[in-house]
């Protein structure tokens, strides 16, 4: 299914590292979600074509679509050979779309120096995944240049390139209180770039809960990221920690999400 504005419920396989990609697909089906993005860590390892092919011809028997490529690809001097598999993977996946991160130690805040030798990595993986017909977007994560939405956007406008977009999800990680914006906030500083959302709800990494624990805040967030332009990628509000790293817990979180998607309140089902 399709979801109201610019976001389709989908699911990061990464969530149940534990599954296979028939399980994974099987999951995301039963649960009626529209696609799924498959990491590169275990799924669908960089430069293993067999793996992506598969994943493809499974998602597209349950009529699910790829939402993405989730690479563990860093934008630093010792990456420069692993982005050829990564795109040649994502190509033979059938994505248009694949994750990046930021180099963990240049935060917000780092030397100009820095940022810019980040910026020019990136703005080259992004000419060449261009000529695959391939965009990219960054991870929102701490301990990188994207743990503040004022930092991610700098990072952006330096790159300069409606190709490359970045991802959010909502912060774990301590920032200074200057940078201590609400959700509505980072939302609208990358709106020019905003790709998938990642959704869940915890109180910390360990303590992980049904997602209907969020009707507070989720439904705003969603709503405000669904009006934003899709631009050139169709995008995702991505599952991902679901409560007990419990497979059975997707269905219901899946249920609330495309409720929420589809601005139903809570409790109200589709008829």
């Amino acid at each position: 299914m399709t979801a109201r504005g610019s976001l389709s419920p989908g699911l990061c396989s990464v969530t149940f590292r534990q599954l296979d990609v028939g399980a994974i697909v099987g999951l995301a089906a039963a649960a009626r979600l529209a696609g799924i993005e498959w990491g590169g860590d275990v799924h669908v390892p960089p430069g293993d074509l067999t793996a992506a092919r598969a994943a493809r011809r499974r998602c597209a028997d349950a009529g699910l679509a790829v939402a993405s490529y989730g690479s563990y690809l860093f934008a630093d001097g010792a990456s420069a050979g692993l982005l050829d598999p990564v795109l040649a993977t994502a190509a033979e996946l059938g994505s248009d779309l694949v994750r990046v991160w930021c180099p963990f130690g240049v935060e917000p805040g780092a030397p100009p120096s820095e940022r810019s030798a980040v910026a020019e990595v990136l703005a080259g993986w992004v000419e060449e995944a261009a000529s695959l017909g391939i965009s990219l977007y960054l991870e929102f994560h701490g301990g990188t240049l994207t743990a503040t939405a004022p930092s991610a956007r700098a990072l952006l406008e330096e790159v300069g390139d409606e190709r490359l977009r970045c991802g959010w999800q909502p912060r774990y990680w301590d920032v200074p209180d200057a940078d201590q914006l609400d959700a509505a906030d980072e939302l609208a500083l990358l709106e020019p770039w905003l790709a998938h959302v990642h959704v869940y709800e915890w109180e910390d990494s360990a303590t992980r809960l049904p997602l209907s624990a969020g009707q507070a805040h989720w439904p705003k967030i969603l709503e405000q990221a669904s009006g934003v332009d899709p631009g050139p990628t169709r995008r995702f509000a991505l599952l991902e920690f679901v409560a007990g790293d419990d497979p059975t817990a997707l269905v219901a979180d899946a249920a609330t999400l495309t409720r929420w998607l589809a601005g139903r309140p809570s409790g109200e089902v589709a008829s």
